[in-house]
């Protein structure tokens, strides 16, 4: 999009056309500022029997029009009516992400899967893409094996690494050898050759050249890790995206039409998400942990001193993928959550009737606190995935200091709770719950917070959108974004460190903006909660009362500033780290019952 028409943009309508419904959004300047005015949804029509995406974005645009009054669509049926005409018609911009039709797939190869196949696989997450398989030298599959494999998998695209610049020849060239054997066809058909991208050793060009350029769409690019030391992902991430522009959506059904009426290019739905969380995190100076819980995918962001990373669990989900969460959890992890006497049997009796009839939302109370227990343990393991991945680089000798010495052993993740700032949930049990205290406790129970945290939902999912806006206009996206996407819900409070039971852990001052104060002493195991509104912080003194516990202002050392309230307001837990949850049921179902009345999650006589 030109830079004239960022500077004059006035309205844009954008859509995201997901796999089962294409969402639309209406962003209109207001008094000044952006604002999101109108929604509109409907059924996404890539598959048969209309295999033509833009009949679902039209109907969405449909919908706004009628709830406006603003005339969106061209008389001709040509699409959406731009520019802006009278204030009363047409938008200035078009702009959509989608996931229709499976998303954007890839498979990854490189030399050794811990290094130059794990950079490729970051740079493949952060573009928004499913990594199908990933390809090295030592994965432990033979040469017949992988090629078989590679030949079954039918991708988007391959994206191959390997060694760094003028580092390993041999081993690179294997791994083209095996491609090349392979014959990979792509997943929508269309008589095109297989995009492949090479990202590794930039001696080793002409040999890839020679191997592949004449059965695949060959691109080669500056390496992913050109030396040990160092990752060098957004040209990899690029041309994914162009690659994702001139092949794949032109191959889907109706995508060459919407690529013609859009005024930016069509991004994969998660890249977009990520682009909007590294957005704010580079414009707010904090460190940003975020969630989408789907019904088949759990995806997790993060974004910590900068560095941004991407997971997707393709087996955690709450529809078609929650027998892999009972599964990967087992049931006394799920069972754990629930707040009323219920036994093994009947845990797995409701799961089975979820799996029968994935699409079916809750009916009853008990229903819903089944749902949600299941939703702590799909977003806990997609976190210990994504805390897994989101490491330092493999292979790089580090010098260690005193204080690396008391950190704990082998956790090298860069995502450390202590440093979070922001933590975003998005997906239906978390955007919908029907009380926003219901998604903070999920997430708190689910993430663990340390220290100081500000915890948020995606109000109707409009990340995504925002995500594309952002490369068009950042103010606006970044606008809509605190404004009418972010339902703050409030602070998590969490000390840190060892705690003795039955003691107690922490004082805690609080002036509410409403002139109430607050000066009690929690013991270990509590969960407490102070409405506070988000427009205008308490004032709180935060004060350890045993030994070297940590609320944010180092071991042992009182807080002293401010908190943010939200919908919900500022919780207090005071349950240490990791959560321990009692095996007896018969201690276990009150203990849970008193932390859902402590928070007023239910109706009142219901726990």
């Amino acid at each position: 999009m030109s830079e004239r028409l960022s500077e004059r943009l006035r309205s844009v309508l954008a859509t995201d056309c997901g796999s089962t419904t294409t969402k639309a959004i209406l962003i209109e300047l207001v008094d000044g500022e952006y604002r999101q005015t109108w929604r509109g949804e409907a059924p996404t029509t890539v598959e048969a029997p209309f295999e033509d995406v833009t009949r679902g974005v039209l109907n969405a645009a449909q919908e706004i029009q009628e709830l406006s009054g603003r005339k969106l669509l061209r008389d001709d049926g040509g699409g959406i009516l731009t520019p802006e005409q009278d204030g009363s018609a047409g938008v200035d911009a078009y702009i959509s992400t989608s996931s229709a039709g499976g998303g954007l797939q890839v498979v990854v190869g490189g030399v050794v899967r811990s290094m130059s196949a794990e950079s490729a696989m970051r740079a493949a997450l952060g573009a928004g893409a499913i990594v199908m398989d990933t390809f090295a030298t030592n994965d432990k599959r033979q040469a017949h094996e992988q090629i078989e494999r590679i030949r079954q998998l039918r991708p988007d695209m391959i994206l191959l690494a390997g060694g760094v610049d003028g580092g390993t020849r041999k081993h690179v060239v294997s791994m083209a050898e095996r491609i090349r054997a392979a014959r990979p066809r792509t997943r929508l058909g269309g008589g095109y050759n297989l995009p492949i991208i090479f990202a590794g050793n930039d001696e080793v060009r002409d040999d890839i050249e020679a191997l592949l350029a004449g059965v695949s769409a060959l691109e080669i690019v500056d390496n992913v890790r050109p030396v040990m030391e160092t990752e060098n992902l957004d040209p990899a991430r690029d041309k994914i995206h162009d690659l994702f522009m001139e092949h794949v959506m032109a191959q889907a059904p109706g995508y060459a039409k919407l690529m013609g009426w859009a005024n930016a290019p069509i991004m994969p739905t998660p890249g977009a998400v990520g682009l909007i969380m590294q957005t704010i995190a580079r414009r707010r100076g904090i460190n940003v942990l975020g969630v989408d819980i789907g019904g088949a995918t759990t995806d997790v962001f993060s974004v910590f001193d900068g560095h941004f990373n991407r997971t997707v669990s393709a087996n955690l989900g709450m529809s078609y993928s929650v027998s892999n969460v009972l599964a990967e959890a087992g049931l006394p992890m799920i069972l754990r959550w629930v707040p009323f006497a219920l036994d093994e049997k009947g845990l797995r009796n409701r799961i089975g009737n979820k799996m029968i009839r994935p699409t079916t939302i809750p009916e009853t109370l008990e229903e819903l606190k089944v749902e949600q227990a299941i939703a702590r343990e799909a977003l806990r393991l997609a976190f210990l995935q994504h805390r897994e991945f989101a490491v330092g680089l493999k292979g790089v000798q580090k010098q260690r200091t005193i204080a690396d010495a008391f950190r704990q052993i082998g956790d090298d993740s860069l995502v450390q709770m202590m440093k979070l700032d922001l933590l975003v949930g998005s997906g239906g049990v978390l955007s919908h719950a029907p009380r926003r205290v219901q998604s903070m406790r999920m997430m708190i129970d689910a993430f663990a917070p340390e220290g100081i945290t500000e915890l948020a939902v995606d109000s109707i999912f409009m990340m995504p959108h925002l995500g594309v806006l952002s490369t068009v206009q950042e103010d606006a996206a970044t606008q809509v974004f605190e404004r009418d996407c972010m339902i703050y819900l409030g602070t998590c409070v969490a000390p840190r460190g060892e705690q003795r039971p039955g003691r107690k852990v922490l004082r805690v001052q609080l002036s509410l903006p409403d002139g109430a104060t607050v000066d009690e002493e929690l013991s270990d195991g509590e969960l407490r909660l102070w409405p506070c509104g988000a427009d205008t912080p308490a004032t709180a003194t935060l004060t350890p009362l045993q030994g070297r516990l940590d609320v944010g202002a180092g071991p042992g050392r009182a807080f002293e500033g401010k908190l943010r309230g939200g919908e919900v307001g500022i919780v207090i837990d005071t349950r240490g780290r990791p959560i321990v949850v009692p095996d007896d049921p018969t201690v276990r179902v009150p203990k849970l019952e008193s932390w859902v009345r402590d928070l007023g999650e239910y109706p009142d006589g219901e726990t």
